[in-house]
């Protein structure tokens, strides 16, 4: 996106070959920016004169992210925008982005009270700055707000009371705007001015969400010892190594030529107490679960609720995995309780429907590894984030 706000070409090297990247670039593309490949090297080029419409419906797939984040993006692209996506993802609420861009000045629009896809978007020929409070912290609203804020006119100022991933804020940084950020107790404020991002060369390191799952298995599996390779070692990103570390897991991250390396070996768990801002996403309580599941003793999840609106109702999904496994799981408002069976070994051979929700799919397989086995339903949706995941699992022989 940023590659292709700025005039010129930019190269992006360790670009994801999920679907959600994939139908990040086709929208791309619809708006006036150029593609290619060329042996692992993906060149960008934006176009001089900025983006345009597409008189077509710009199709986000199953990307929560892409969707939120476009919103942000086509906000500063005077005109009419279509927005869409699959069933899933028509399912996921966007009143938290169309909030903030309305006081800026477009109109974002959908289904209901929430604001469920697809959307219309009116993008005014000007957009005004905000200082704004996001109510639930979440670093894909906050990066919506900061992508419009790069035409809009004043300074935009985006607080949130838990920090959240600063992905957004030091790439728009690397790419040349001026943003600034002060910490403060729990959380931080963000302060951006109009610019447009220059022209980089950028370089993804490895997904930290998708070596979470690898960290657990390798913690639960009766004998394993892994190690992921050049990982984005962000704090708000890493949450989880603390808690496997917490639950008597040797899953550490460890400074290595070339990166940060995750590396995790076979453990005996214990349960323990979790709470949402440890992991800000979210995204890896399914895996931690399944940790739970492994371990000796009642765990407690706290302050869950987020979980519902995930590409799946994630919260019953992590209660329904649980108990596929032979675990014994309740949940109490927005916190739920997993009481462990002490080893992966005993978890049962189990059948589970993952609602076509990828991070399901691969808590589902990391369980199925170390325990009996499993079926899984909806296995091919892992492709959004993940395409080569069952290949990677299996050369782990």
């Amino acid at each position: 996106m940023l590659s292709a706000l700025a005039s010129g070409q930019s190269t992006v090297t360790g670009l994801s070959p999920g679907e959600d990247v994939v139908a990040t670039r086709a929208i791309l593309t619809q708006l006036g920016a150029r593609f290619s490949d060329d042996d692992g090297l993906v060149r960008v080029v934006g176009p001089d004169s900025g983006l345009n419409p597409s008189g077509e419906v710009l199709q986000c797939e199953n990307s929560g992210t892409t969707m939120r984040l476009l919103c942000g993006l086509v906000s500063t692209i005077p005109g009419t925008h279509q927005l869409g996506g699959d069933a899933s993802l028509s399912k996921r609420p966007m009143d938290r982005v169309a909030a903030p861009l309305g006081l800026m000045g477009a109109t974002v629009t959908g289904s209901g009270t929430r604001v469920t896809p697809p959307l219309h978007i009116e993008s005014p020929a000007r957009l005004r700055a905000i200082d704004y409070v996001v109510p639930v912290p979440s670093a894909q609203v906050k990066s919506a707000i900061l992508l419009a804020g790069l035409v809009a006119e004043g300074t935009t100022v985006v607080s949130e009371s838990l920090r959240t991933r600063t992905t957004t804020e030091d790439m728009l940084h690397d790419a040349g705007v001026t943003i600034s950020t002060v910490t403060a107790g729990e959380g931080r404020t963000i302060t951006l001015a109009p610019g447009r991002p220059r022209r980089h060369d950028w370089f993804v390191p490895g997904d930290p969400s998708q070596a979470a799952f690898f960290a657990v298995l390798g913690a639960i599996h009766a004998k394993a010892t892994l190690e992921v390779l050049s990982v984005d070692a962000a704090p708000e990103r890493v949450g989880y190594v603390a808690v496997l570390a917490r639950m008597g897991a040797d899953v550490r991250l460890v400074e290595r030529e070339g990166g940060v390396a995750l590396t995790s070996r076979t453990s005996s768990l214990r349960a323990t107490e979790i709470h949402a801002e440890e992991v800000p996403s979210v995204d890896e309580v399914p895996v931690l679960t399944v940790a739970a599941c492994a371990a000796t003793g009642v765990s407690a999840f706290r302050s869950m609720g987020e979980l519902r609106v995930k590409e799946s109702d994630r919260f019953a999904a992590s209660l329904a995995l649980a108990t596929a496994l032979g675990a014994t799981a309740w949940s109490d408002g927005d916190d739920f309780f997993v009481e462990g069976l002490g080893d992966a070994s005993r978890f049962l051979d189990f059948s589970f429907a993952t609602e076509l929700d990828h991070r399901m799919v691969m808590a589902s397989a990391v369980a199925g590894s170390a325990g009996k086995g499993c079926t899984i339903e909806g296995a091919a949706s892992v492709a959004s984030s993940y395409p080569h995941f069952f290949r990677d699992l299996a050369l782990l022989g």
